[in-house]
């Protein structure tokens, strides 16, 4: 995964000093060595799970707002709580391969996360630039095929950066703990330097932006009131941006199950004509590589409906932490990394348009 320099740096020190910390607790040598970091999704880490995990929760507040999340094999979970509450190490393996975890295992593999938490704490709070206080929250059991995945359930749906580390500890075969970290707050921990003048890319129009977000103004200016009546008593629509034909076939089909109208067109469409009599309550844009002709579509979006403007999901094939920070800056909600997750999409789809779960 490219970038993300200082907060792979972050992790490596914090779980690094993790590892020697919870080995004391232990009694026993624990390490825990940052080996590898990918951008995944939720469908796509559970739909790859074999085994039971512990899912902690990381609250992050002050200046960095958001929850991360460790995942924990329940086999590593129980070989810890049990060295911890004194097991015999024969029942240690029998409890290991049949998966036994009780109420006491649970209590005492808390607190070897909360070992875990503080040292995330001493380095973040250390390292970052700002205020940051994290706090760790109840672990949540999750096994394949026995619990259902859910929306926000073991972990929220959406695109994550995933940091894998091995835990090593003599005697134990041991697994893996992964640092699944919503892009967005990733973005936020290590936001991307801005770039310099001569490092853009020169395939861009000098001033084109700026011609758009003039544009968008006027639009605002002439349309808005009107606009405002129109979302008032309009049909409820779902608005699909992609010049690809056969990738936005794709996304209408994806959103049918709104049962909303959908309204379809390129990148160079008429957005006013577009919003026209309907109560747009999503639009999604799609793309190659979020680069500034795209995120303009977000400018002229909300400038026709400035008072209210609609969620807009923005897909991509090739993301920057830059490309991710401007579609926010310039009013995207989310984002989609292309080829997408058919699930992911529904499930944006569904938390944006406020609609029950399926």
């Amino acid at each position: 995964m490219d970038g993300y320099k200082t907060l792979y740096g972050l992790l490596e020190t914090a779980l690094k000093q993790a590892g020697e910390e919870s080995g004391m607790l232990l009694g026993q040598e624990l390490s825990i060595v940052l080996s590898d970091s990918v951008a995944t999704s939720k469908a796509s880490y559970f739909g790859d799970l074999d085994n039971g995990c512990f899912v902690l929760a990381v609250d992050s507040s002050e200046s960095y707002v958001g929850q991360f999340y460790l995942v924990f094999s329940l086999r590593d979970a129980i070989v810890m709580s049990s060295i911890l509450l004194g097991i015999p190490p024969a029942r240690i393996q029998e409890k290991k391969r049949l998966s036994i975890i009780e109420s006491d295992d649970i209590d005492a593999f808390s607190e070897i996360a909360n070992m875990i938490n503080g040292a995330f704490n001493t380095i973040f709070q250390g390292e970052l630039p700002n205020k940051i206080r994290l706090k760790l929250l109840s672990p949540k059991k999750y096994i394949p095929e026995i619990d259902q995945l859910s929306e926000e359930e073991p972990l929220p749906d959406g695109d994550y950066l995933m940091f894998r580390s091995r835990l090593e500890m003599p005697g134990q075969e041991m697994d893996h703990l992964d640092v699944m970290i919503p892009v967005l707050l990733g973005n936020l921990y290590d936001p991307p330097a801005e770039q310099a003048a001569d490092e853009q890319d020169t395939t861009l129009q000098p001033g084109a932006i700026a011609d758009v977000v003039v544009d968008a103004e006027n639009a605002s200016d002439e349309s808005a009131e009107s606009a405002t009546v129109a979302a008032a008593v309009g049909i409820d629509s779902v608005v699909v941006l992609e010049d690809n034909a056969e990738e936005r076939q794709q996304m209408v089909e994806l959103v049918a199950f709104t049962d909303f109208q959908v309204a379809e067109g390129t990148l160079d469409a008429d957005i006013k004509e577009l919003f026209l009599g309907r109560n747009v309550r999503l639009v999604i844009i799609g793309s190659q590589d979020a680069d500034d002709r795209e995120l303009a579509v977000c400018i002229k979006v909300n400038a026709i409906r400035q008072d209210f403007p609609p969620p807009i999901i923005m897909s991509a094939e090739c993301w920057t932490r830059t490309a991710v920070l401007k579609a926010l800056k310039y009013g995207a909600r989310d984002i989609i990394i292309k080829p997408y997750n058919n699930d992911d999409v529904v499930a944006k789809v569904r938390r944006y348009c406020k609609l029950p779960p399926g």
